[in-house]
């Protein structure tokens, strides 16, 4: 691939565009050299890995946007028909938008231009760790956070208000989100991060946190009887609520204050253990709103298969998370959840790993005799020897997961002009869970994020849509599309459905869900050779945290798993082994070696730079 982090990754509007086109094709990937099987000697066998990747299917993309104005289609060198794009289309106006428009930075103040810049990738991370910390505090962090030692420290600035009510949304054409697409930082899976989870913990651990920043998720949103809701989560909300009656609030704070502690009052769950925790909850004397609140929208589980443990499992993390950044449990990262694997790729990068974009393995290289992986010949006919090999699911070829059963994720991204719930301040950060119809069908989980969270221009949200599939992602998800937002591109429409969000622009497509596969269910994968899986359908990411330090443990059991680097004044290299003249590290005392090391792994020359200036 030519990105960072596979299946985890963010895209600029074009960007996907490409993506989509890419996955659509299917192609596979050639052979640049033929004769790599000479590499194979006698007592060696080989695994060959996937030609192509399989765990994107059935992607459907849709343009809603505005098409009246012919200018502005022809201002962004677009096709001058655009009624249902498809990604071929539409990456011709993305690209051609890029070449012929104004660079956006050169319109904008100096702290919004920052994002595009970090978007090209051409800086040192150090650098850009800055300049996003500079854009996000001088811009729009009414809530942002960057994570510290121990703390988050929340921005103090707030938003600028826009210029346009809530109720008169600003029209936005098709042409404007392809001019405005560096703006956009679409991720292909949607989380977010429980102010308590693993990664949370992790992060500030390694220390990673240095290179990323993070937004709160601003309210939690139920969708009952046709309407959406914000629900009460913290004490102070629950009793400023207008929505519950004295009587409700009390029931639900003593319920929840049950949840914080119910292990030490066993007596009261044990008798419905066997039962559902809707069923569960339907014995508390908790009102039907209040039980459709805890049920779908605090412990956020299934009606029909989430047995009463889980659910008071579920809840008690919710309250466990309240409180320690924000009114609620959660946090985004700024620029989207893919930039979570590059601050990983960032410190590797530091202490020497290299990460190679645009490089295929043709196969694994098996010592016939012990059966372990030696090494792997790449695409380039060079042969890699190592001790530890690590694979995505998605490089293995079927004759290895012929016993293998995979499950698939649906998920949708939608562009759209306002918000689900419009209120006063406009800069939310919003969860939504939306039950299922009918009874066997999953709940949707819709992640709906605001410019600020630099993921996508100004006057529009990106909305994520996410549940555990049962068929195509748009016949899962369009049902749920429809209800919350206008998907009608007439002028003419009917006042409920002008009082609806409106859709600008929307992909659906399946993932392969690969989590929970073990790896005995791998038919002749060497010992040493591990297998970690794609994304998994939680809202959380305290499965890949686990299965991480899993594969760490099973590698290098006597060693600490992302330890606290140290400080970047303490790290002392060896002239022996690192020539400066060659990498770009200076160990003269007047050298950081941390931010010399992440110069040179740039792909610019401001580490020649430095070392011209000093």
């Amino acid at each position: 691939r030519n990105y960072y982090g596979g299946n985890w990754a963010s895209f600029s509007f074009s960007g996907l565009l490409s993506w989509i086109k890419e996955n659509q094709q299917k192609t596979d990937i050639n052979d640049e050299c033929e004769d790599w099987r000479k590499l194979i000697l006698e007592n060696e066998e080989v695994i060959s890995l996937s030609k192509k990747n399989t765990t994107i299917q059935h992607i459907e993309d849709f343009c809603f946007g505005d098409q009246d104005s012919a200018e502005d289609v022809e201002e962004a060198g677009a096709l001058r028909r655009l009624p249902v794009f498809g990604a071929s289309g539409a990456e011709e106006v993305a690209q051609e938008s890029e070449k012929e428009c104004l660079p956006v930075e050169s319109a904008l103040p100096e702290a919004e231009s920052q994002e595009p810049e970090k978007a090209t990738d051409t800086e040192p991370a150090s650098a850009v760790e800055g300049k996003d910390k500079e854009a996000t505090s001088e811009n729009e962090s009414s809530h942002s956070t960057a994570l510290g030692e121990s703390a988050l420290e929340l921005g103090k600035t707030e938003a600028a208000p826009s210029e346009i009510s809530a109720q008169e949304p600003k029209k936005i054409t098709y042409s404007q989100i392809v001019r405005e697409g560096r703006r956009f930082n679409i991720d292909l899976v949607s989380k977010l991060l429980y102010s308590r989870g693993l990664l949370i913990d992790l992060l500030i651990k390694s220390n990673v946190s240095r290179y990323a920043e993070f937004k709160n998720a601003t309210r939690i949103l139920a969708f009952r009887e046709g309407k959406v809701e914000q629900v009460p989560c913290s004490r102070a909300d629950v009793f400023n609520s207008r929505q519950l009656t004295m009587v409700e609030k009390r029931m639900l704070m003593k319920f929840l204050t049950f949840c914080l502690d119910y292990e030490q009052h066993p007596d009261e769950y044990q008798d419905y253990e066997n039962n559902t925790f809707a069923q569960f909850l339907s014995t508390r004397k908790l009102t039907p709103s209040l039980q459709h609140f805890i049920l779908h929208s605090i412990a956020m589980v299934s009606e029909t298969h989430c047995s009463t443990l889980e659910g008071l499992q579920a809840t008690k993390k919710f309250l466990q998370c309240l409180g320690r950044y924000g009114n609620t449990p959660f946090l985004f990262p700024l620029y989207g959840q893919g930039e979570i694997p590059q601050c990983f790729c960032r410190l590797c990068a530091v202490f020497g790993g290299i990460y190679c974009l645009r490089h295929s393995v043709q196969c694994l290289v098996v010592d016939k005799e012990s059966g372990r992986c030696k090494a792997v010949v790449d695409h380039f006919g060079q042969r890699i020897s190592a001790n530890y090999f690590i694979v995505e699911d998605s490089y293995l070829s079927e004759s290895i997961c012929t016993n293998v059963c995979y499950r698939q994720i649906s998920r949708a991204v939608l562009i759209t002009d306002q918000s689900v719930l419009n209120t006063d301040a406009e800069q939310q950060v919003s969860i939504l869970t939306v039950p299922p119809v009918d009874l066997g069908k999953p709940a949707v989980c819709i992640i709906e994020l605001c410019s600020s969270t630099m993921t996508c221009m100004k006057d529009t949200y990106l909305v994520h849509l996410t549940c555990p599939s049962t068929k195509t992602a748009r016949e899962d998800l369009e049902p749920v599309v429809q209800k919350l937002f206008n998907l009608n591109t007439e002028k003419e429409t009917e006042n409920e459905e002008l009082e609806k969000p409106r859709v600008l622009w929307a992909v659906y497509f399946n993932m392969r869900d690969s989590s929970g596969i073990d790896k005995n269910s791998y038919d002749g994968l060497p010992s040493n050779v591990y297998v970690c899986s794609g994304p998994d359908p939680a809202l959380g990411n305290d499965c890949a945290v686990k299965q991480a330090e899993t594969i760490f443990r099973e590698m290098f059991p006597t060693e600490d798993f992302c330890p606290p680097p140290p400080n970047p004044e303490d790290i002392i290299y060896d002239e022996d082994e690192i020539a400066p003249e060659e990498t770009g590290f200076s160990n003269s005392p007047e050298t950081k070696p941390e931010s010399s090391s992440e110069e040179s792994s740039s792909r610019d020359s401001t580490a020649v730079k430095k070392e011209d200036e000093e």
